[in-house]
């Protein structure tokens, strides 16, 4: 998508929004309805009173009177009626709108390959589905209704007023084109300090959130004051911004003023005049444009603010529908789905680069037999981590093949592809819900039941047990009632229970306590029993008995074989690394 120009409308964008009113065009033309309603009813009751007065007042004829009486009730309450009808289907059309816009946001943030994750702020994203749709809801109950309203009630006020008395018309005319050409001014600037807004509105959503997140950090290495500093400064920022739409309304909307006073004066000395000298205006008359005159140069008023919520509206619906065309998505082409997988595994000469150029992966290939363990060692940065990415198809593949039981994992459908492979990483992530529901994930197909039996498979019943509420304790967000070892056999118990044909521990082991470690130890034992297993690890003691281990350094395979195979290679790296580890155990014995 382009980026917006700094027009005051942007009628390509509109339209593409008004794309979403389709499935409610009853409740649009409704809300139409009632708009014209509230300019004609509103228009036509100055028109009862001028008569009421010309042909009953002044001439003090009782006759007829109570009929413009009634006919005012009437138009006033024909207008209170829309007015309200108009509030409440207009602000449900916009709500209805921003429901499908949001779902639709939200279901394509969902494909985002892992590579747009890294580079975006959490924060950024939040105000685009949470705060900028609340402002596209605006566009509908206070924005683009609003404005035609008040476009077709000048229209129709216009109309009277010419048909009424050309003469004073004409001085009603002749101010309004300055006013609509400090109007347009007006929306061109504020469109800009908007846009202006908007960016500091996630810029502080962003820091905010990042730094919540993070307090740890930032209390232990006593950042209060500078995080603090930093804040000040994106807030003064926003407030700036903010400022400056408020020094625009402080001008427009005074000279607006001005300008409706100057006018209705104009038009009381002129009207006045015309009625006592030469009668070419009747009292009647005079009322009514006492009563028109500000209904002609309010809406301009009100056009001008409901156009501020338009246009923040509009920002915000371009920052959404960015989003939205952004092009990140990991191909779910695939037509293919595994059933019944042995779980046979091959890499095939896989290039692999977060950025272009740099490659983290250089032609590895290896193979699994279905139901064998394989073990990945190496030093941080080598790529272990990155070959489970690959596997998962968060990330694809330069070059090469990966491949499931010979199928190209590329040829299987998403769903079908994830749903076979089962990952325990070292950073558990919670969410703030109860651990049945973070082990199910909300699967209507696991039962509670279910998650017992796995437990108990894998020793963590009775774990679970001891927490208040059992399998119905709260977490809170994160996991933070929980300790790492508890978390991480949380994460255990989730992926058994899925009943994986493929599983991988990514470092699942690498920070766990001394309490948890033998738990951990039996479940690691448990959940790779009879399946195909790849595990990442640095404690050396956990994959003696892998089926083969492999050495990853800068993104190749430097050493491949069994635990006993890899130690007798004199000066090896996975040796020398060995004996790092047990190098006080040696000296004890």
């Amino acid at each position: 998508m382009k980026e917006s120009k700094n027009t005051a409308f942007d009628a390509p964008l509109f339209r593409r929004l008004l794309h979403y009113i389709k499935p409610y065009k009853g409740v649009f033309v409704l809300s139409l309805i009632t708009v014209i309603g509230l300019a004609v009813f509103g228009a036509l009751r100055p028109k009862v009173l001028q008569l009421a007065i010309d042909e009953n007042i002044e001439q003090r004829i009782e006759l007829g009177f109570i009929k413009y009486i009634l006919i005012m009730l009437g138009l006033l309450f024909l207008e209170v009626t829309c007015n309200l009808l108009f509030i409440y289907y207009a602000s449900w059309l916009g709500q209805s709108v921003v429901r499908d816009v949001r779902i639709k946001l939200f279901k394509h943030i969902l494909g985002f390959r892992m590579k747009y994750f890294d580079k975006s702020s959490v924060g950024v994203l939040i105000t685009r589905t949470v705060t900028d749709m609340e402002r596209i809801a605006d566009i509908f109950g206070e924005g683009l209704f609003m404005i035609f309203s008040d476009v077709l009630k000048m229209g129709v006020v216009g109309v009277v007023m010419f048909y009424m008395n050309w003469r004073l018309s004409i001085i009603v005319f002749f101010a309004l084109p300055i006013v609509l050409i400090a109007t347009k001014i007006f929306q061109k600037y504020m469109k800009k300090a908007f846009e202006d807004v908007r960016n500091e509105v996630s810029n502080l959503n962003s820091f905010v959130q990042e730094r919540i997140t993070g307090m740890k950090i930032v209390q232990i290495f006593a950042r209060e004051a500078i995080e603090y500093k930093n804040f000040k400064e994106i807030n003064a920022r926003h407030r700036k911004g903010w400022i400056k739409t408020v020094w625009y309304n402080s001008v427009f909307f005074p000279i607006a003023e001005l300008l409706s006073s100057i006018t209705l004066g104009t038009v009381i000395w002129v009207g006045g005049i015309n009625t006592v000298l030469d009668q070419t205006a009747s009292v009647g008359d005079l009322t009514a444009f006492i009563m028109m005159v500000p209904m002609m140069f309010r809406p301009l008023n009100q056009i001008a603010n409901k156009f501020n919520t338009l246009q923040m509206g509009m920002v915000a619906a371009d920052r959404v529908f960015k989003v939205l065309d952004t092009k990140s998505n990991i191909q779910d082409h695939g037509q293919d789905t595994i059933q019944n997988i042995k779980g046979d595994l091959e890499f095939s000469k896989v290039k692999f680069s977060y950025v272009k150029n740099e490659k983290v992966l250089k032609g590895i290939s290896f193979k699994i037999a279905a139901g064998d363990t394989l073990a990945i060692v190496g030093s941080t940065g080598a790529g272990k981590s990155t070959i489970v990415n690959l596997l998962n198809r968060l990330y694809d593949i330069d070059s090469g093949k990966i491949t499931i039981d010979s199928i190209d994992i590329k040829t299987l459908a998403l769903k079908s592809l994830r749903q076979n492979i089962a990952v325990v990483l070292q950073d558990v992530f919670l969410f703030a819900d109860t651990i049945l529901n973070n082990i199910t994930l909300n699967n209507s197909a696991i039962s509670e039941l279910d998650v017992q039996s796995a437990a108990k498979d894998i020793g963590v019943h009775n774990f679970i047990m001891s927490l208040p509420g059992g399998y119905h304790y709260n977490v809170k967000e994160r996991g933070v009632m929980l300790s790492s070892g508890q978390r991480q056999l949380i994460s255990f118990l989730r992926a058994y229970v899925t009943n994986p044909k493929i599983l991988i521990l990514d470092e699942a082991t690498a920070s766990i306590d001394s309490n948890s470690e033998q738990l951990i130890q039996k479940a690691t034992q448990k959940i790779t029993h009879g399946r195909t297993s790849i595990v990442i690890a640095h404690r050396l003691a956990t994959i003696q008995k892998s089926d083969m281990i492999i050495v990853l350094e800068a993104g190749e395979i430097v050493e491949k074989g069994t635990h006993k195979e890899l130690l007798a290679i004199k000066n090896g790296y996975y040796r020398n690394l060995y004996d790092a580890q047990f190098l006080t155990k040696k000296h004890k014995t």
